[in-house]
Parts: structure tokens; sequence; C-alpha cells
């Protein structure tokens, strides 16, 4: 089986002051570490996937605490293909099946979970 030419997914972000822009919406200067960022994913990942609706909670989530410009749009990145994100974004995301809420995972903006919606 070859793997489908593009995902929709959605994602809640936290950058760490190593992100590559260490700033957001959010908070005009990230100080937090890599590890507090990964703990606050981990808090963020076990409401949602304990929540009655997973994709309303993980939307009602990212709208208020994802640092990236998405969480207007409950985190919503839209259809995407091969090579259009970060590759270990891309990789998670291309390995989860539709429904499936991600582990927390980092690219070089962050720290992430990924809901594929499509």
């Amino acid at each position: 089986m070859s793997a489908p030419a593009q995902a929709r997914a959605s994602h809640l972000l936290v950058k760490h002051r190593n992100s590559r822009r260490p700033s957001s919406w959010k908070e005009p200067v990230v100080t937090r570490s890599e590890e507090e960022a990964l703990q606050l994913v981990k808090q963020y990942r076990n409401q949602i996937a304990t929540a009655s609706d997973v994709p309303v909670a993980f939307a009602e989530l990212a709208t208020t605490e994802s640092h990236c410009g998405s969480a207007r749009s409950g985190g919503d990145l839209g259809w995407f293909g091969p090579g259009q994100m970060q590759k270990s974004f891309e990789d998670a995301t291309f390995a989860l099946a539709v429904g499936e809420l991600s582990q927390p995972m980092f690219s070089d903006s962050g720290c992430h979970i990924i809901l594929r919606t499509g």
C-alpha cells in the first residue's frame, strides 16, 4: 500500500527557548526549556485524550494554548503533501491514522501534539 499523497492535521505547538523562532502571538519572548515545553504538551495531550469529544477538546485547547498562528482555527493546518512541512512533523502526521492523536513530538518549531483529521 502506498502512502497517501496528502494529509490534513491539526496541531498544538508549545515553543521553547531553543525553537527556531522563540516567540509567538502568545508570548513575545519564549524562555521555557525543552523539558518544560514537553511537560506542558503532555498535560494538554492528557486533557484531550480523556475528553468525550477529542476533536472539539483539541480545537478548544489549541485555540488558547498553541503558539502557532493556526491557533485561530483550532490548530487546523489544512491539507498538505510531502515536502510542505518540516520532515519530523510530516513523518509523524503521515504515520497517524485519521482521527488518531500523536504522542508529543519535537520539530525545529517546538513540541507538538498532532491530530490527524484527513
